[in-house]
């Protein structure tokens, strides 16, 4: 059973950057797909960026694409969260989650928060 755990939140200003990241426990790491989530005050979930199983390029949601980048390492069982051009509508609690395919996830973190304001 994989467990993740995500960290790297905080405080950022607007055009600020920040990076996640999700370290994974477990030894199936390298078999499953990976993705981020956020949760913004008031809003539903909503997927941003995902890794399938088999690797390749992350897919990432309209909202953030062009400014965020996900990544992974499956030697140090973690995935990444680089973003950048912060705006306050990025405030939220970030999620990993891993499952078998980017539409099909079945663990999840506790979330981390990033608030972005001046």
């Amino acid at each position: 059973q994989l467990n993740v755990v995500e960290s790297g939140g905080g405080l950022v200003q607007p055009r600020g950057s920040l990076r996640l990241s999700c370290a994974a426990s477990g030894n199936t790491f390298d078999y499953v797909a990976v993705g981020w989530s956020r949760q913004g005050p008031g809003k539903d979930r909503e997927e941003i960026a995902c890794i399938s199983r088999s690797g390749g390029s992350p897919t990432y949601a309209e909202s953030v694409k062009g400014r965020f980048t996900m990544s992974r390492d499956n030697a140090k069982k973690a995935a990444y969260l680089h973003m950048n051009s912060l705006k306050p509508e990025d405030t939220g609690i970030y999620f990993c989650a891993v499952g078998l395919r980017c539409t099909e996830f079945g663990v999840w973190g506790k979330g981390t928060l990033v608030t972005v304001s001046s």
